[in-house]
């Protein structure tokens, strides 16, 4: 896995290549203790999904959003994006990877694309990424042709522990990132890792690591701090900080 600090370039990203955005919703963040999937919580008088998916979005190098959702979502209809005619729907799979799987291949079968077709996958809880740091990823991904995520240096001390929680040493921080998303990935590459794992029943917790076993090359491109993902209730008044001050800039 290489590093970089790609900056973005005035490139048209459009001309060269068709590039959809993967987008797995359909879990329940239990850890949100909340009736409803986290996803679907009220943050600065939308839903956090909405806030996501907008992002995505205006993003004019995108073709559209393929969006896994639970069969039984009953959420998604009362939002303002439903119907939206550059979004998708999928069933999502039991696990993440299942659900990019689906969104893959649908992509893959039923949209029409005559370039090369890359697929952008991010966190349906991810509402604070910013625009500067997805083209940083995806000049730096067409420009050198394999995969990137973007991601963050770790900055505490990191500890290994045993199943006891007792410490068994300390992990050298230099060499170590907080993956993040987006993840980029040409859409064949992804779709064929994804299947392999699946086959050999190798758990998979993000796309690059699916890529990881296969012994394709992935890049990590520096991102912000403030990308954070939405796991617990305090993350909620965190992100609306974020976004508040985002607007602000």
């Amino acid at each position: 896995m290489s590093i970089s600090h790609f900056a973005p370039s005035s490139i048209d990203i459009s001309t060269l290549a068709d590039i959809w955005a993967i987008v797995p919703a359909s879990g329940i963040g239990s850890r949100m203790q909340s009736e409803q999937p986290k996803q679907y919580l009220p943050l600065q008088n939308k839903r956090l999904i909405d806030i996501t998916l907008g992002k995505l979005l205006a993003l004019k190098y995108v073709k559209g959003v393929v969006l896994a959702l639970a069969k039984e979502d009953n959420y998604w209809k009362q939002g303002e994006l439903y119907q939206h005619p550059r979004i998708h729907i999928v069933d999502g799979g039991k696990e993440r990877s299942d659900s990019v799987f689906n969104a893959l291949h649908y992509t893959k079968t039923h949209l029409v694309c005559d370039t090369p077709v890359w697929a952008l996958v991010h966190d349906a809880a991810r509402p604070c990424v910013s625009e500067d740091r997805i083209h940083a990823l995806v000049s730096h991904c067409l420009d050198s042709q394999h995969g990137g995520i973007l991601a963050v240096p770790a900055s505490d001390t990191i500890k290994r522990v045993s199943n006891k929680v007792k410490i068994q040493h300390t992990e050298d921080r230099n060499t170590l990132w907080l993956a993040h998303t987006p993840q980029l990935f040409p859409l064949d590459a992804l779709y064929q890792a994804l299947h392999y794992c699946e086959q050999n029943n190798i758990p998979v917790t993000d796309e690059a690591s699916a890529l990881e076993h296969v012994g394709e090359t992935v890049s990590v491109i520096t991102d912000r701090p403030d990308n954070i993902k939405v796991t617990v209730p305090e993350h909620l008044a965190w992100a609306e900080f974020i976004l508040s001050t985002q607007k602000k800039s």
